[in-house]
């Protein structure tokens, strides 16, 4: 059932399933909620109280918002975890990964542990020889672009399509066809755009302050990297020490929870787990 957080005005479109210790979900740009579709009924059969939100200008979540920064979305991610009683793990995707770390580092009381899939937390430089010599890469960077250009959907749908190489769920062509539906609201691909352009800077300015464990999920064939690995590893050194992990999904794209669910998700349950054995009760 989707609730709703009033924020200025404006208000957050959510869900909670499940009972047990508190893990938001927040999605990347130009999706949904639904993107956790397959994560969720599997925290929750591991006994978690699973909140999953769409972030601003999308899905339930209204458009008339001033700005969409990470930092924005952070505040939102706090304010729900505020509203459903924390701490809680964070896990963000994407663009989402950014806010979930200006999160922890604001408010660290609300925050147990991060899980960071296929993050933008660091400011972006385009690799040129990348783009030369990586088709992957350069596929991904025209489509992302382009999309920001022209507000296009169907750009934007080319994009997902090539972020979801080799396996891809069986729902496919349904969800897309149904996030197409919701791009195309009147406002929708602006908000889209504003976010493609909104750098992570205010993330990297806050990795060193994390105070908690963070796991990255990073998928072998993202093509929204010239090297995914190298980012990842490239955030997790930007951490205090000892704080952060990698982990690669071999063969996933930039939609690993997605694309295989049970892995992210194993891997997920297995550092919380961890975590929860460390923390001092």
């Amino acid at each position: 059932m989707t609730e709703f957080l009033e924020i200025d005005g404006e208000r957050i479109g959510y869900e909670v399933t499940g009972a047990g210790p508190l893990v938001v979900l927040a999605h990347g740009m130009g999706d949904s909620r639904r993107a956790y579709r397959f994560v969720i009924p599997r925290l929750v059969a591991a006994g978690y109280r699973v909140a999953s939100m769409d972030l601003r200008g999308h899905g339930d979540s209204s458009t008339g918002w001033s700005s969409y920064t990470r930092t924005d979305t952070a505040g939102d991610i706090l304010a729900l975890i505020r509203l459903l009683g924390g701490p809680a793990v964070i896990v963000g995707h994407s663009f989402a990964g950014g806010s979930a770390t200006i999160a922890a580092a604001r408010e660290p009381e609300l925050v147990s542990a991060l899980v960071e899939i296929a993050p933008f937390t660091r400011a972006q430089q385009p690799d040129l020889g990348g783009l030369l010599r990586n088709s992957r890469y350069r596929k991904g960077m025209t489509r992302l672009m382009g999309t920001a250009l022209f507000r296009s959907v169907g750009l934007w749908k080319s994009y997902l399509s090539h972020a979801y190489p080799g396996t891809r769920p069986a729902d496919f062509a349904d969800y897309l066809g149904t996030l197409e539906g919701e791009l195309r609201r009147p406002g929708r691909m602006a908000v889209v755009t504003k976010m493609g352009m909104a750098a992570p800077t205010d993330a990297g300015a806050q990795l060193g302050h994390i105070p908690c464990p963070a796991l990255v999920l990073v998928g072998t064939l993202d093509p929204d990297w010239n090297d995914p690995r190298a980012e990842a590893d490239g955030i997790v050194a930007g951490m205090p020490a000892g704080l952060g992990r990698v982990v690669m999904i071999e063969g996933a794209g930039h939609y690993p929870h997605a694309q295989f669910p049970d892995e992210v998700v194993t891997e997920m349950l297995s550092f919380i787990e961890e975590r929860k054995r460390q923390t001092p009760s």
